[in-house]
């Protein structure tokens, strides 16, 4: 019984996956270690280790950072650049703007939605600004198809 229990724990879904995968990228904005330092570093904190889909999506947004904050400043107001955006809110748009932009199997919506729930979670009062920039993103890619 206990076994059965134990697997039914671990089996996370695409959600926990996802706030695992900002949790990665959360903590890795506080230090320069290599990504797989701050995965091991941090696997503790989840029952079960980190999961793959957490594992395989930050080192993706880690290889391609510089041009997913290239695509966020786009959408920034004037004045403003990315150290300017709270480390929370950072996080979240980096694997929002990486699984519009490089995962089908996720549905634009969806991963609009899961940020601002993760923004309304760990944010204080940026789930509007998380909206805005993911939405004028997601008009900026219908436009050009």
């Amino acid at each position: 019984m206990s076994n059965e229990l134990n697997s039914e724990q671990i089996k996370l879904t695409r959600s926990e996956a996802r706030e695992q995968a900002f949790m990665l990228l959360f903590s890795k904005s506080f230090d320069d270690e290599p990504l797989e330092a701050t995965i091991d570093d941090n696997s503790e904190m989840f029952e079960g280790g980190v999961c793959g889909y957490a594992q395989s999506v930050v080192s993706a947004i880690e290889d391609k950072k510089d041009e997913i904050d290239a695509e966020i400043s786009k959408f920034l107001k004037k004045g403003w650049t990315i150290s300017r955006i709270s480390k929370p809110s950072l996080a979240i748009l980096r694997l929002a703007f990486y699984e519009i932009k490089y995962l089908d199997s996720v549905p634009d919506s969806v991963s609009v939605n899961e940020a601002v729930e993760l923004a309304k979670k760990y944010t204080i009062d940026e789930s509007k600004f998380v909206n805005g920039i993911l939405g004028a993103f997601i008009r900026s890619n219908e436009e050009t198809k």
